[in-house]
């Protein structure tokens, strides 16, 4: 790949937001493996605070609201995001108990010990797994549970090219046992992991169709970045249909034990 940039975070973010906010998700994943993740958790009630971190535009979010009874809060960073969070909330009429905010993962708007669930699909990269899961832990209730999806090495050893771009791109990438033992460290019982299927991710790059990547490229046309971004995600695509055996998401979740 040419372009200069190795990770998504050092792209415009609003390029970002303009390219994600019309997708339901925006990273792999799907309401039947939202639903599989929350069969783990227990002890949920109307009375119960769920905090949906990096929640996108709330495919995910609109799913654990609908199976449960609890009172939701999505923090994300991106207003474009939040506001179409919010009108999907409303378009399902549970505005009275989803709210979204704009907030900081790295500074969140909590109570210690205010939370009975943290969520997070897709997005604890941007703090990083072992940071997300300490800095987060205090706001959760003794008893409370985390569950988060992250990129994960299936293998001890893979090509080098693959090895290469995801060490640049992240480099908390690791293998599910070291994950899972990150997990205990930071003071968590693990409750359970398991594999988010291949077909996520498969929608997940169907959805970014050429149509949609040429019409970003239209609206900034001639901005760099926005080729360049184009460029990443067709090349990040690329390398998982020839790589998948090698990576992938995986859920792991969590209870907070002391």
């Amino acid at each position: 790949m040419s372009n200069e940039k190795q990770t998504i975070h050092e792209f415009d973010l609003n390029i970002i937001h303009d390219y994600f906010r019309n997708t339901e998700r925006q990273g792999p994943g799907s309401p039947e493996i939202t639903l599989k993740a929350l069969s783990f958790i227990g002890g949920l009630t109307a009375k119960s605070k769920i905090a949906d971190i990096g929640c996108g535009t709330g495919g995910q979010t609109i799913v654990l609201a609908q199976n449960t009874e609890c009172e939701i809060t999505g923090v994300d960073l991106c207003s474009v995001f939040i506001r179409q969070f919010n009108q999907h909330a409303q378009n399902q009429n549970l505005q009275d108990r989803v709210k979204g905010v704009i907030g900081d993962m790295k500074n969140l708007p909590f109570q210690e010990e205010e939370l009975d669930l943290i969520w997070s699909e897709g997005a604890i990269y941007n703090i990083g797994f072992e940071r997300g899961l300490s800095e987060w832990r205090k706001f959760l209730k003794t008893g409370g549970y985390i569950a988060v999806t992250e990129n994960t090495w299936f293998t001890e050893e893979r090509p080098t090219e693959i090895q290469d771009f995801w060490q640049e791109a992240y480099p908390e990438i690791d293998t599910i046992s070291n994950k899972v033992d990150q997990m205990q460290k930071a003071g968590y019982l693990p409750i359970a992991t398991f594999v988010v299927p291949e077909a996520c991710w498969t929608d997940y790059y169907e959805v970014q169709h050429p149509q949609m990547q040429e019409s970003l490229l239209e609206k900034y046309n001639g901005n760099k970045s926005a080729e360049e971004f184009i460029a990443y995600q067709r090349y990040e695509a690329e390398l998982f249909y020839k790589y998948k055996a090698y990576y992938g998401y995986v859920f792991y979740i969590g209870k907070r034990i002391k």
